[in-house]
């Protein structure tokens, strides 16, 4: 790993401001004797004000039970209890002009707005809207989250900007004022209220892809997290959400005028079919999460035809089964798209090329589940870069060629 060089280090602890620094932090400054600032230090218990700052210098100074000071790099790595080269990665990330090459100086409001974004002036909705950029930032930036969109076959930056998609990496809390402080304290309560952090301050959703699940007004209402490893130790969750009741219908403003809608088991198998071109998508919480919202939202959506696209396990076949009776009996023609037995639509459209082929191949082999003659399908797929929420394309799909792949398939 490249030394980061001395010319960057130097930049870093002159020209970023341990004030504005200190301050994002939640920590009340004031004059104290000449030029210098005084404020409680948050690293130890600091009844009586100890905490020196010096604007003139950009140095700092605790002179009660800690005794330690230095610039801000050492600030961040004792705040955030990371290591030089990690506190020198954080700053640079919330100062690009302070990269190499390039001289221009931060604003003078850069370092508050980069180190705090988030706040509780507009409530706990707008707070979890603030969590969802967060997120969906930290994942832009994330190599590894990316790589692990690339091999679900989700990388489409449509996709992914379409979506919100995001990466909860345990940075989260980097960014909030220390807990001693009535500022660090709120939020975090604010927080843990959402599910968003858990009482032991660890965030609830880490090393979880993130995508927000929206409510008919366009509001975040719930976030599901997806590990993106798969190697954790046994009985670690792989598929969470925030606690409560599942809320929220994934891309419900896709689904008005379909004539027909699938309806996954999983997210990122709903996120499979708009990816490969498939925008008339939804999907249930896992096999027991069917809600009422979503029922509603089928009805709403004016659509005459479910197209069950669940897991082919015997779960996925029973809750499938099972689902179809409850949508016959609410006045929907159902039928079920089978996958090669043990297979989900993801694992699917990656091993059988290309997606738009091989699952629209399954959707035209759909099994009728009603009685008499089935209904005649219209589904269409098109290109995800001309595919819009607001207004799904329609134009006729060629016929195409049976997709290419190693595998047997059965239907």
């Amino acid at each position: 790993m490249a030394r980061i060089p001395e010319q960057q280090v130097t930049r870093l602890k002159t020209e970023v401001s341990i004030v504005r620094l200190v301050e994002a932090a939640g920590i009340e400054l004031k004059k104290h004797g000449g030029a210098d600032l005084v404020g409680r230090c948050p690293f130890h218990d600091d009844r009586t004000p100890s905490l020196v700052v010096s604007p003139e210098k950009n140095l700092w100074h605790c002179l009660g039970a800690c005794g330690v000071g230095g610039s801000v790099i050492d600030w961040v790595m004792r705040f955030h209890k990371v290591s030089f080269r990690h506190a020198c990665e954080l700053l640079l990330k919330d100062h690009p002009a302070l990269r190499l090459g390039d001289g221009t100086p931060p604003a003078a409001s850069e370092v508050r707005q980069a180190a705090s974004p988030f706040t509780l002036e507009s409530g706990d909705q707008a707070l979890l809207e603030q969590v969802t950029d967060f997120y969906h930032q930290t994942l832009l930036e994330s190599p590894e989250a990316l790589e692990y969109l690339d091999k679900r076959g989700l990388g489409n930056p449509e996709l992914i900007r379409r979506f919100r998609l995001g990466y909860a990496n345990r940075t989260l809390g980097y960014r909030l004022p220390p807990k001693a402080f009535k500022a660090g304290a709120e939020i975090r309560g604010a927080l843990q209220k959402l599910g968003v952090m858990r009482k032991s301050g660890h965030e609830h959703l880490t090393g979880s892809l993130v995508v927000p699940i929206r409510d008919d007004a366009g509001q975040v209402v719930q976030l599901y997290g997806r590990k993106l490893r798969d190697n954790l130790r046994k009985g670690t969750a792989y598929h969470l959400y925030l606690p409560g009741p599942h809320r929220g219908v994934f891309n419900r403003t896709a689904l008005d005028g379909q004539p027909e809608i699938i309806l996954c088991e999983s997210l990122i198998d709903a996120l499979t079919f708009v990816a490969a071109g498939f925008d008339n998508v939804t999907t249930s919480y896992g096999i027991n999460g069917f809600t009422d919202e979503i029922l509603a939202a089928l009805k709403a959506s004016g659509a005459q035809r479910i197209l069950i696209a669940y897991d082919a396990d015997q779960a996925g076949n029973q809750a499938a089964e099972k689902l179809a009776e409850k949508l016959t009996a609410e006045g929907f023609d159902c039928f079920r798209l089978n996958f090669p037995k043990g297979m989900d639509a993801n694992e699917y459209a990656l091993k059988v090329q290309p997606p738009l082929k091989s699952l629209g191949l399954v959707i035209r082999k759909a099994e009728w589940l009603g009685k008499g003659a089935a209904p005649p399908l219209s589904v269409v797929g098109c290109p995800l870069s001309e595919a819009t929420p607001e207004s799904p394309e329609s134009s006729p799909e060629p016929e195409p060629d049976e997709p290419s792949s190693s595998l047997d398939i059965m239907f």
